[in-house]
């Protein structure tokens, strides 16, 4: 059973609603980072969805050196500041280095550690002590029971906050999959389970200089995930994922949110008295 976290005042975990995060892969400019906000904050209060809005100020695993990044850690966390108070939303970016850990603390209601920084000892230790909740991405090279060796390093210094996201397993060359069954491992290991739909629909480096996606596929695993009893659906959106600056092949477009969360919210009501899942 997974133990609940709770940010602000939301829970995630065991016997709560299924939560969303999500929101615009990086921080491109304050107006399309606060129009997303604004319109995922109104869709998910009228569906009844807990939410937490996530964009990063800084893409530090981009695949070309001329790929766009990200304002910064300094402007994006002004802008990220400026959307939580805005519109009493908890906001959520990963960091990168042990030093932006505590500057990060300070803004960030949730701190991310990214997929190719999930083993990093040092940098998880001290992501761990600012005793805020945290979401560890599973790396792509890790099997699901591989996670027990992470949630030892966090909780041995003392935060129980914990969620990990499973984002899809290296297959191949630029591909990844999805091995459902790696929701309840990981689970098991008492911790929710969040599932990354649109970085598991990724090609990383697909397209030589940037990496590639397959956007379409991304609803489908979405909803599979939630039957197999995940506590939350993380999602890149945008409102032209033609156009944004990172990850826009595997990103969603704003109007097709509304179905598929009303789908998602159906298949979660529909396992709620299956307590071996929930």
């Amino acid at each position: 059973m997974a133990s609940p976290v709770q940010i602000g005042d939301i829970w995630i975990g065991h016997g709560h609603p299924l939560a969303l995060i999500a929101g615009p892969c990086v921080i491109e400019s304050d107006e399309i980072t606060f129009q997303t906000a604004e319109f995922l904050c109104d869709l998910t209060r009228r569906i009844g969805i807990p939410f937490i809005f996530k964009s990063s100020y800084d893409k530090a695993n981009r695949t070309s050196i001329h790929a766009y990044r990200g304002p910064g850690m300094e402007k994006g966390l002004k802008t990220l500041a400026w959307i939580k108070d805005k519109l009493d939303v908890p906001v959520l970016s990963d960091v990168h280095t042990i030093e932006e850990t505590v500057v990060a603390g300070e803004i960030l209601d949730v701190i991310q550690v990214p997929a190719f920084l999930c083993r990093q000892t040092d940098f998880i230790l001290s992501a761990a002590r600012l005793n805020k909740p945290l979401n560890i991405k599973k790396g792509q090279f890790l099997a699901p029971w591989d996670v027990a060796n992470i949630i030892e390093k966090v909780n041995s210094t003392g935060n129980r906050q914990l969620i990990v996201t499973e984002r899809g397993t290296s297959f191949g060359y630029n591909n990844l999959v999805v091995d459902f069954r790696a929701i309840k491992v990981v689970r098991d290991t008492g911790v929710p389970v969040i599932f990354d739909a649109t970085h598991s629909v990724q090609l990383p480096g697909g397209s030589g200089d940037h990496s590639g996606g397959q956007r379409e596929y991304a609803p489908i695993l979405a909803r599979a995930a939630v039957a197999a009893g995940a506590d939350g659906i993380f999602m890149e959106v945008h409102p032209n994922p033609d156009t944004a600056l990172c990850d826009g092949p595997n990103s969603l477009p704003l109007d097709t949110l509304e179905s598929l969360l009303i789908d998602l919210v159906a298949i979660r009501r529909a396992i709620k008295g299956n307590n071996e899942v929930l």
